[in-house]
C-alpha cells in the first residue's frame, strides 16, 4: 500500500509540474483555431505555420522494451460515458440495479451476465482495466483527449493528431504497392480527431457501413470513360500535382484522387464492404454491428488498413438509465456486435494479431441514481481489452465498494491508469516506441507521441500480458 502511494505522489507532482488540469463541466471543451493561433503568437498565420515545418523530420526515442503483439487495432469509443457500475465495474446495490441483469461473478469478477449475456460468456477472452480515470468531465474535452492521447486545450492540442494518424504514419512503409485501402478507418465516426498537422493521407478515412458498399466506387459511363477523363486530367494539370508550386495542399489533393482511384473497380474493396442483411442480422442488426461486421471483413482483406476505430455513442443516460430504450438496449447492442465480432476474429485468426481496446470518455456517478434516475459524469471509469496475446479472464485493478474511486491500481506503476497510459499502451502493441519525440510540429516545440515520455510520466499496462 505504500509503494502504491509513493508512485501516487511521485505521479502527482509530475503531472503538478506538467499541468493537466481535470476540466469541470461548465468549462469550455477546447480552444478554438483562433484562440491558438492568438495563444501562439500575435499575428501567427496557419500559412506562416507550414512554412515553418523543417524539411526533414528529426526523431529522438528513448530504448524500451515494446509488446510488439499486434498488427492491427481496433478502439471502440463508447461515446456519451457508460456507467462503469452498471456495466465493467458492476456494483450491486439493492433496490437499484434491476434484477434482470442477473449479476454472477465470472472468472473472479462480478458481472451483468443479463445485461451483456454473449460477452459474459465470452470472459476468458477479454481484460478489464478497472483502476482508470479520466482527467477531464466535458464530452468534447475528454473524447478528444481518449483519441489524441493529451489535453486538447494545450498549445499543440488543435494540431495533435489520432492516434490512429500516428500509427498510420509509422506503419506507412509497411504497405505494400497492392494494398489499396486507408491505413486509419474511421466506421460510424464522423466526429473523429482527425491527422493534425500530419499529412492529410494519414486521416481517418469515414465510413458509414451500408449494406451496398462504399458509395461511388464506380462511374455512370462505365470504367473505360472513366479511365480515359483520368488520363487527361493528369495531362493537363500534372504540373500542379507533382512538386506543386502551391506546396502541400496540392499534393494532399492529387493523394486524395489517386487514393480514391485505388479503390474503384475493386473486387476487394467490395468484398470488404458490403455485408448481407443475414450477416448484419447476426451481430444485432444496428449500425455498431454493422461496423463490427466491416472492421473483421477490413481486416481480413489485408489491404493496408491498420487501425480502425468505431463509435457506439447514447451512453450520456442522466435520466431514466434503466429505461427499456437506454442502457439495457445500448448494452444489447454492444452485446451483440462486440461478441461476433471477437467471435469471428477468433474463427478466422486474426484475434491473435488485432487488439480490441474499447472505452468511454469518462464514467458515471456511483451509488443511489439521481433524482432524474439516472447517473451524471464522474472520473472514474474502465477499459476493455482483448485480442493479440491480451490474457482474457481477469481484471486489472479494483475500486472501492461504490466504485467512486481505485483503491487497487493493479499494475507496476502502482497508480490510477490514465488516457495516455492507453495511448501507450496501443504504441507498445503495434510495435511502436511511445517515447518518440517527432520535431516535425509547426511551433518546432517537438511532438511526443506520449506526453513528456522523456520523464518516464506515463507508459504501457504491461500487465495484460501476463
Amino acid at each position: 500500500m505504500r509503494a502504491r502511494s509513493n508512485q501516487q505522489d511521485k505521479f502527482d507532482r509530475l503531472i503538478a509540474k506538467y499541468h493537466h488540469p481535470v476540466a469541470i463541466h461548465s468549462e469550455r471543451p477546447h480552444l478554438t483555431r483562433r484562440r491558438f493561433f492568438n495563444i501562439a503568437g500575435t499575428g501567427v498565420t496557419a500559412s506562416w505555420l507550414a512554412s515553418r515545418l523543417p524539411a526533414t523530420t528529426v526523431i529522438n526515442t528513448t530504448p524500451v522494451q515494446m509488446q510488439n503483439a499486434a498488427q492491427n487495432v481496433i478502439y471502440i469509443l463508447l461515446a456519451g460515458a457508460p456507467s462503469h457500475t452498471d456495466t465493467f465495474d458492476l456494483k450491486v446495490i439493492n433496490g437499484t440495479t434491476p434484477a434482470t441483469f442477473d449479476p454472477a461473478t465470472v472468472n473472479g469478477m462480478v458481472f451483468p451476465t443479463g445485461l451483456l449475456p454473449k460477452l459474459a460468456a465470452l470472459s476468458s477472452d477479454f481484460t478489464v482495466v478497472r483502476s482508470m480515470q479520466a482527467w477531464a468531465l466535458v464530452h468534447s474535452l475528454a473524447q478528444t483527449w481518449t483519441q489524441i492521447g493529451r489535453n486538447p486545450a494545450g498549445v499543440l492540442g488543435n494540431v495533435s493528431p489520432n492516434i490512429g494518424s500516428v500509427v498510420a504514419i509509422e506503419k506507412q512503409a509497411e504497405r505494400t504497392p497492392s494494398q489499396v485501402f486507408p491505413t486509419f478507418l474511421a466506421l460510424n465516426s464522423n466526429g473523429a480527431a482527425g491527422p493534425g498537422y500530419f499529412p492529410a493521407e494519414y486521416a481517418p478515412f469515414k465510413v458509414t457501413p451500408s449494406t451496398t458498399g462504399l458509395k461511388n466506387t464506380t462511374n455512370p459511363d462505365g470504367q473505360t470513360r472513366f479511365n480515359s477523363r483520368w488520363d487527361f486530367l493528369h495531362h493537363l494539370d500534372d504540373p500542379l500535382r507533382v512538386t506543386s508550386p502551391d506546396g502541400q495542399p496540392m499534393a494532399d489533393y492529387d493523394q486524395f484522387y489517386s487514393a480514391a482511384k485505388g479503390m474503384m473497380y475493386n473486387p476487394v474493396v467490395t468484398a470488404a464492404f458490403q455485408y448481407s442483411a443475414a450477416e448484419s442480422a447476426l451481430y444485432g442488426g444496428t449500425s455498431f454491428g454493422n461496423a463490427c461486421i466491416l472492421a473483421k471483413q477490413v481486416i481480413g482483406a489485408n489491404q493496408g488498413t491498420r487501425y480502425i476505430e468505431i463509435t457506439l455513442g447514447g451512453w450520456d443516460m442522466h435520466q431514466n438509465i434503466y429505461a427499456a430504450n437506454q442502457l439495457p438496449q445500448l448494452g444489447a447492442q454492444l452485446d451483440n456486435g462486440l461478441s461476433q465480432l471477437i467471435t469471428d476474429l477468433k474463427a478466422s485468426g486474426d484475434f491473435a494479431n488485432t487488439m480490441i481496446v474499447m472505452a468511454g470518455e469518462f464514467g458515471r456517478t456511483v451509488g443511489a441514481l439521481t433524482p432524474a434516475k439516472g447517473r451524471d459524469h464522474h472520473p472514474q471509469q474502465f477499459a476493455f481489452f482483448a485480442g493479440a496475446g491480451v490474457t482474457g479472464g481477469k481484471t486489472i485493478g479494483a475500486t472501492d465498494a461504490t466504485g467512486a474511486t481505485t483503491v487497487d491500481p493493479g499494475w507496476s506503476r502502482a497508480r490510477i491508469i490514465k488516457p495516455e497510459d492507453i495511448e501507450a499502451t496501443i504504441y507498445s502493441a503495434m510495435g511502436i516506441n511511445w517515447t518518440t519525440v517527432r520535431y516535425d510540429d509547426p511551433l518546432g516545440r517537438g511532438f511526443y507521441y506520449v506526453p513528456n515520455s522523456d520523464q518516464d510520466i506515463y507508459g504501457p499496462i504491461n500487465e495484460l500480458w501476463q
